[in-house]
């Protein structure tokens, strides 16, 4: 899809359709006892709705239009504009009116213009067109909201009949002193949907088609792209690292696990001033010897989610080139109940020296993260987020909605949830006070994988921030928010992509940007 800004006037755009916005309580239909309040939309609504000879008013005075968040209004213009149809989007309450707004409703209006056929489309910015939000904040919600609202997973169907695209979106804007905000708006917008895209790509690929290596491969292509040094390791190399963590998640499945480091440089001349994006990458979890109930293990495909985030998000962030060096680990396994597998009880000894209880071996994610961590302090880097899908208990506490936040310093956290709040991600800071330690000491090494049922994430995550020394550390379990169910707003049935613009907006933060 390609995007443009262009100076002029939108109802002179000669394109598939144009896109209008409107906020509810425009006007009130008349009723019986007492007259229809008179309809005047004002900005673009209005000057389009004067085009029509008043169609827009009509239909608000008739109750018809409401201006409702999501509302649709579809105009056939009759020969009145040189486009064909007028579709009228509804922005709901102007004081509950937000980049959350612009992003979900440019979702539902690509969805509903691709369900007409539209291949091209003009629209204004509804933020900067009504004064209420900057121009390059809009444009990049425009752009984020319409390329992720027609996201679609369909390369392992059998292809049907092409149906028309959604090809090309024109934001016309008549103020040329805001152009080059919009474009730049727009750009960056693009840049990062296109890198939440292949996010939800990669959670969404049956793990048969997406091993430890395939995904090193993907990530090859990707610093490639992106002009990223890239750094690959083996078995080999691996236990030459001693990172016997991870080895004995990987020991059960006859694919090879793979730890994959893209690093981006963009304050070369300052390495201090960096941060380590760490992913949990499980492309298929069976739980191991401890292993999982059938029914919805088919879901476990998507449980390297945390590995695809940090893999896309450098993607974005080498688009936008902030000033931080940012580093990206994946670290790739699968979990599987082979003659080889690790068993409940084992000992198993990590990169960093601590050794480890396996009391269940469908707690791998912290065993993988222990040794991916262990490797990017060698790295010297001394800020770490970590991503993982790791626990149940996460989506326990707080459902599909909200990603569970937990970390070691103060600033580092309040980075991350301005950068989550920011763009919409929701995200909770969770305890992590020390007596929730008892949970997981072991009485044959020093710390056990697991710590019960009570407080399981919080557990979990306590258990990697034991391998972080002396790091600022923030973990973010995406147990429930890796996928929805639905499509709303932005958002589509399937892998979310969540994440993945947390980190980019956080990185963009940290930089100063």
């Amino acid at each position: 899809m390609e995007f443009a800004v262009e100076s002029g006037d939108i109802t002179l755009v000669d394109t598939d359709a144009i896109v209008v916005n409107l906020f509810e309580g425009v006007a009130s239909p008349a009723s019986s006892d007492k007259p229809a309040k008179p309809a005047s939309p004002d900005g673009a609504a209005g000057a389009v709705d004067k085009a029509l000879g008043g169609a827009i008013s009509d239909l608000i005075a008739a109750g018809e239009t409401k201006g409702t968040s999501g509302e649709m209004t579809l105009i056939h213009t009759l020969g009145k504009m040189a486009t064909r149809r007028v579709l009228v989007v509804g922005l709901g309450k102007a004081d509950e009116f937000d980049l959350d707004t612009v992003r979900s409703v440019s979702a539902q209006t690509a969805r509903y213009l691709t369900g007409k056929g539209v291949e091209s489309v003009a629209t204004v910015s509804p933020s900067v067109s009504m004064g209420e939000l900057d121009a390059r904040s809009s444009a990049q919600a425009i752009a984020e909201g319409t390329l992720l609202g027609v996201y679609q997973f369909d390369r392992h169907k059998t292809p049907e009949e092409p149906a028309p695209e959604l090809a090309s979106v024109t934001i016309v804007e008549s103020d040329d002193s805001k152009l080059d905000q919009l474009r730049a708006g727009a750009q960056e917008g693009q840049a990062i949907a296109e890198a939440v895209s292949l996010c939800r790509d990669l959670v969404n690929e049956p793990a048969n088609h997406l091993t430890p290596a395939d995904l090193a491969d993907i990530a090859l292509g990707v610093s490639r792209d992106a002009g990223l040094e890239l750094k690959v390791l083996d078995e080999t190399q691996m236990e030459k690292l001693g990172m016997g963590a991870l080895l004995g998640v990987a020991a059960g499945s006859r694919v090879p696990p793979r730890l994959i480091v893209m690093n981006y440089s963009g304050d070369p001349e300052n390495p201090n001033n960096n941060l380590g994006l760490i992913g949990k990458g499980i492309t298929f979890d069976s739980g191991g010897i401890s292993l999982k109930p059938a029914g919805g293990m088919g879901a476990m495909k998507g449980d390297m989610a945390g590995a695809a985030s940090v893999i896309a998000a450098i993607k974005a962030i080498a688009a936008l080139k902030p000033k931080l060096n940012v580093t990206a680990i994946a670290v790739a396994s699968e979990n599987m109940p082979g003659g080889g597998a690790q068993r409940p009880g084992d000992v198993v000894t990590s990169m960093s020296g601590k050794t480890i209880e396996v009391d269940n071996t469908d707690a791998e994610g912290r065993l993988v993260l222990a040794d991916a961590i262990a490797y990017a302090l060698t790295l010297g880097l001394t800020r770490l987020v970590d991503v993982a899908t790791l626990t149940g208990a996460m989506e326990v506490a707080l459902g599909k909605v909200t990603t569970g936040a937990f970390g070691n310093d103060r600033d580092l956290l309040d980075a991350v949830l301005a950068a989550a709040n920011g763009v919409g991600e929701r995200t909770w800071e969770m305890p992590t006070f020390d007596e929730y330690r008892e949970q997981y000491k072991s009485d044959v090494a020093d710390l056990k994988n697991i710590g019960g049922r009570p407080a399981g994430s919080i557990t979990g995550a306590m258990f990697i921030g034991e391998f972080v020394g002396d790091a600022a550390w923030v973990h973010l379990d995406i147990a429930g928010t890796s996928t929805t169910s639905k499509t709303k707003g932005h958002q589509t049935k399937g892998a979310t992509g969540v994440p993945v613009r947390t980190l980019v907006a956080l990185a963009q933060g940290l930089a100063g940007d």
